[in-house]
C-alpha cells in the first residue's frame, strides 16, 4: 500500500493533555450536543475523563471535548466559544486531509487490484482452488460469480493470511514480550487496529493484512508494549521502541489510513 501523508495533528489545548499519536479511537457513541457559535450550531462529543484540563480533539468523528468530571458545562461551551475559530480551521484542515487520503476503490470482479501486505494482488475468477501464484490471486468462484461472492471469498483468504502472518511476525517478539503476554486473536473491529485486554490478551485487526510487514510489526509491538503500560504516555513509548526500534515511520503511516475506508 502506497505511504501517505501523515494527518494533521490531533487538537490538544490547555493542561495535562496526551498529545503521543494514538492508534484510532473507538467512536463515541453518545448523541452529539451543540454549542451556538456565530455561524451556528456546532456539534461536538463530551468525554468525561480522569483529567486536570480540558482537552480539543478533531478527526472524522468531528470535534471531541474531553473534560475532568468536576467541570460544568457551561465552562466547557465557553472554552469551545473562546477557541471557536481554531477549531473550525482545523476541521477544515482534516477534511481537506481526509479528502486528499481517501483510498480507492476495489472491483470485486476478475481483474479487480486488491492491496496486499503493501503491495498489490490481482483478482483472478475460476482456480480450482483459492490461492496466490506471484501477483495474483485465483479465487475457487466461477466466472460468472456475483460481486457479493468475489467479495466473500477474498475476503475469506485475507482472514487467512492475517492468521498465518501475524502468527509468524508475533513469534519474532518472543524474546520480549512480558509474561503477561496471554495470547492473541483477529478482530474485526473497524474502529482500531488493535487493542489490549487487562488479562494479557492483544486483538489485531485482520485488516492489517493489507499493510507492508513493518507496519504490521508497529502494531503489534504497540499492543504488546501495552502489557507494560496502559496509557500512552512516555514510558510506553519507551516500551514500543525497545520492542520495534524506529517504530516512527510505520506508526505516521497507519496514522494515514482511515481503517474504516478500507476496501474490505
Amino acid at each position: 500500500m502506497k505511504k501517505k501523508a501523515a494527518p494533521p495533528e490531533q487538537l490538544s489545548l490547555l493542561l495535562d493533555v496526551d498529545i503521543e499519536p494514538t492508534l484510532p479511537r473507538v467512536p463515541v457513541n453518545s448523541r452529539p450536543r451543540h454549542v451556538r457559535l456565530d455561524h451556528g450550531l456546532l456539534p461536538y462529543h463530551l468525554r468525561r475523563a480522569r483529567r486536570r484540563s480540558i482537552g480539543f480533539q478533531v478527526d472524522d468523528q468531528g470535534l471531541t471535548v474531553s473534560a475532568p468530571r468536576w467541570v460544568p458545562l457551561r465552562e466547557i461551551e465557553a472554552a469551545i466559544i473562546e477557541k471557536r475559530r481554531w477549531i473550525v480551521a482545523k476541521q477544515h484542515e482534516w477534511n481537506e486531509w481526509r479528502t486528499r487520503n481517501r483510498l480507492p476503490l476495489v472491483n470485486f470482479a476478475d481483474g479487480g487490484v486488491l492491496p496486499y501486505l503493501g503491495a498489490h494482488v490481482t483478482l483472478r475468477l475460476g482456480g480450482d482452488g483459492t490461492r496466490r501464484v506471484d501477483a495474483d490471486l485465483w479465487l475457487a468462484v466461477p466466472n460468472g460469480a456475483t460481486k457479493r461472492q468475489v467479495r466473500d471469498a477474498t475476503q475469506a483468504w485475507l482472514q487467512a493470511e492475517a492468521r498465518r502472518v501475524f502468527a509468524e511476525r508475533i513469534a519474532r517478539f518472543a524474546d520480549r514480550i512480558s509474561d503477561r503476554y496471554a495470547g492473541w486473536r483477529l478482530s474485526s473491529a473497524r474502529a482500531q487496529w488493535g487493542s489490549c485486554t487487562h488479562d494479557g490478551r492483544i486483538r489485531l485487526s485482520w485488516r492489517l493484512i493489507h499493510f507492508a510487514m513493518p507496519v504490521i510489526d508497529y502494531v503489534i509491538a504497540h499492543e504488546l508494549a501495552h502489557l507494560r503500560e496502559l496509557n500512552h504516555g512516555p514510558r510506553f513509548w519507551r516500551a514500543v521502541a525497545q520492542l520495534l526500534p524506529g517504530f516512527e515511520a510505520a506508526r505516521d503511516e497507519i496514522r494515514s489510513v482511515d481503517i474504516s475506508a478500507l476496501p474490505l
